[in-house]
Formats: C-alpha cells, structure tokens, sequence
C-alpha cells in the first residue's frame, strides 16, 4: 500500500523525521505546509498533523477539502480545538495522540497495572524535552497521570537537545519503584506516525488513540 500524505508542518524538528520515515516506507509527500507556505504536487490519502496550535485551521481546511483521515500529535491544542477534532471524527477516521511511541505505550500499561497496589504510596511524574518544546507539562505526562487516575505533581525539564525521558516515582516509607521511558530519537515516533497513518487507511469515521493503533497490531 503506498500513501499520498498531506503534512502539517513539515519544516519542524518531527516534521523532516516524519518525511524520512515514510519516504524509506516509498509513500509520497504531496502536501506540505508550513511556515513558508504550501506546496502541492497531489492529492492526499491522509493528512498528518505535527505543528502548533495557530496552524490548527489550516488543518481542518484540508481535512474538510479533501475528506481524508488524520493524524494529529500537534500539542497545546485548545478545548475548542479539541471540539473540532471530535466533529471531524464523525465524518473521517481521526487519530490524536500526544506521544506516538509504542515503548511509552508500554509504559502507560505498566502505571495501569501496578497502580491498584500503590494506593497508598507517594507518586511524583518528571519530564525531560528539549529546550524548544513550549508546552508545559508535556502532553504525555498527561497522559501519565490520567493513567494514574488521580493528581500527582509534576515536573517539567528543558534541557539541550533531549528528545524525551519521562519518569513516574512511587515511594513508601520503605521502598521506591521508578518507571522510565527514554526516547533516544525522534524517529521512534515518526515510526508511531507511519503505523497511525496506514491504520487509518479502509476505517470508517471515528476518534482513535495510538492505543488503538497498537492494539490493532497486536
């Protein structure tokens, strides 16, 4: 199956990964728009989404044009953008997800299991991004702590050129546990992307996590 994607922000750090990752898959790039405008040589199967939130119109525009799924992993996103994306999803397949890495997937099942056992336990979240990253908290520290089912604190680190650590802590007055996911590169989640964006291909409307894409490949 080869893919004609639309790409939302393709000048970015995860925008270029995402274009090598699916150019070496042999889909082609036929939409691109950025901060430099757009270029279009085709019409697209899927758009993909991986900017910032004033690029969010954009988006829905093409997805509107040319009635195709997407796959958004842009973060900072509004309560009303997210009422968008949930419209959307009733007339095409719509993915979003903060984080695209099936080891952080791992991780999220892992706080699942043992956090019935923890109850009584202190629990802290770290997260470590680039100093380019503007959200704070980082949405899969969200995503943690939804996992967890209850507040915990949660600290944010922007440091150098770290593509992401993300840590969830529980202590008793005995023992710790550490839980910790590190992304050594970017491409882990332009591969996440690859995964989304064929899943996509044949679905009927709906609003699908990354979970869902890799339940699917189980």
């Amino acid at each position: 199956m080869t893919l004609q994607y639309g790409l939302i922000g393709s000048a970015g750090r995860m925008g270029k990964e995402i274009v090598a990752v699916f150019n070496e898959a042999g889909h082609e790039n036929v939409l691109s728009y950025d901060i430099n405008g757009e270029q279009l040589q085709g019409v697209p199967d899927v758009i993909v989404d991986f900017s910032l939130p004033a690029a969010f119109a954009a988006t829905v525009n093409y997805v509107n044009k040319y009635k195709v799924p997407l796959v958004i992993g842009t973060t900072g996103l509004s309560e009303e953008q997210f009422v968008v994306l949930k419209d959307l999803s009733t007339m095409v397949p719509v993915i979003q997800s903060y984080n695209f890495s099936i080891g952080v997937q791992m991780l999220l099942r892992c706080i699942e299991t043992v956090k019935p056992h923890l109850k009584n336990w202190d629990v802290e979240i770290t997260e470590t991004h680039h100093r380019f990253k503007k959200d704070k908290p980082s949405g899969t520290a969200l995503m943690m702590k939804n996992a967890l089912g209850k507040e915990a604190p949660i600290s944010s680190l922007r440091l150098g050129n770290i593509a992401g650590i993300h840590t969830i802590t529980f202590a008793s007055l005995g023992e710790t546990l550490t839980i910790e996911h590190s992304a050594t590169s970017r491409r882990t989640f332009a591969e996440g992307v690859l995964l989304s964006a064929e899943f996509t291909q044949g679905k009927g409307p709906g609003y699908y996590s990354f979970t869902d894409v890799i339940d699917a490949a189980i």
